[in-house]
C-alpha cells in the first residue's frame, strides 16, 4: 500500500525513488534513466531526488544493494526450504539463476554496473557479504579440503558467467538446462560424482 505523500517519512521517499528507478530500468534499460523521469515516476520534486541521493550513480547504487538484500533473503528462503543438506548448492544456486533471469536490470546493477560493491572493496555493505555468505555456506559441504571462500568464489563466477552469457546471447539455447545441471549438480563437487550419480538436472530430484 502506498504512503500519501504528507505522511512519508524520508525512507519512504527513498524507497519510492529506489524503486521507480528499478521499474524504469526494467522497462527501458539503465541508459534511459534521468533525474527528471525518475523524479516524475517516483512522484517526487526533482530537488528533492537530489536531496536523497546526490547523483544517479548514488540511486544505481541503492537499486543495487537493495537487489543484493532480495537476493539474500531469497537463497536463506531457498535454503530453509530444502530438506536435503545434500542439495544446499543446487537449491540456491537455482534460486540464484531465477533472480537473476527475472531481474535482468537489477542484476546488471547489482554486478556489472557498480564496481564499489566488490567484495575486497572497503565499507562493503552488508547485503552484498550475505549473498557470498549464503553461496558459501551452501557449497561448504562440498569444500572437501578446498579453500571454502575460494570455492565459494568459484561458485559465483560459475553462475555470473552463464547468466550473463546466456543473455547476450552467446551461448547455444539448447544446451541451457545441461549447463545449469552441470554447475548446480557435478563441476563442483570433488571428487565429481559419475554420471549415473548425478542428482538430476535444475529444479527437480531424478
Amino acid at each position: 500500500m502506498s504512503v500519501p505523500a504528507e505522511e512519508a517519512t524520508e525512507e519512504d521517499r527513498r524507497h519510492l525513488i529506489v524503486t521507480a528507478a528499478r521499474e524504469l530500468a526494467e522497462a527501458e534499460g539503465w541508459t534511459g534513466l534521468n533525474g527528471r523521469r525518475l523524479a516524475e515516476r517516483a512522484n517526487v520534486d526533482v530537488g528533492d531526488l537530489y536531496r536523497h541521493f546526490a547523483d544517479q550513480e548514488a540511486v544505481l547504487a541503492a537499486v543495487a544493494v537493495h537487489g543484493f538484500a532480495e537476493l539474500a533473503a531469497e537463497l536463506t528462503a531457498a535454503h530453509a526450504d530444502n530438506p536435503f543438506p545434500e542439495r544446499a548448492w543446487a537449491v540456491m544456486a537455482n534460486a540464484y539463476l531465477d533472480f537473476a533471469y527475472a531481474n535482468p536490470a537489477v542484476y546488471d546493477a547489482m554486478l556489472a554496473l557498480t564496481p564499489d560493491l566488490a567484495l575486497g572493496a572497503a565499507g562493503v555493505p552488508a547485503a552484498p557479504r550475505a549473498v557470498f555468505a549464503a553461496l558459501r555456506a551452501a557449497l561448504l559441504p562440498l569444500a572437501q579440503g578446498r579453500d571454502p571462500d575460494t570455492l565459494a568464489e568459484v561458485g559465483w563466477s560459475l553462475l555470473h558467467g552463464v547468466v550473463m552469457l546466456t543473455r547476450g546471447g552467446r551461448l547455444r539455447p539448447e544446451a541451457q538446462e545441461e549447463r545449469e545441471a552441470m554447475i548446480t549438480e557435478r563441476l563442483l563437487w570433488w571428487p565429481c560424482p559419475a554420471d549415473g550419480n548425478s542428482l538430476g538436472a535444475r529444479g527437480g530430484m531424478p
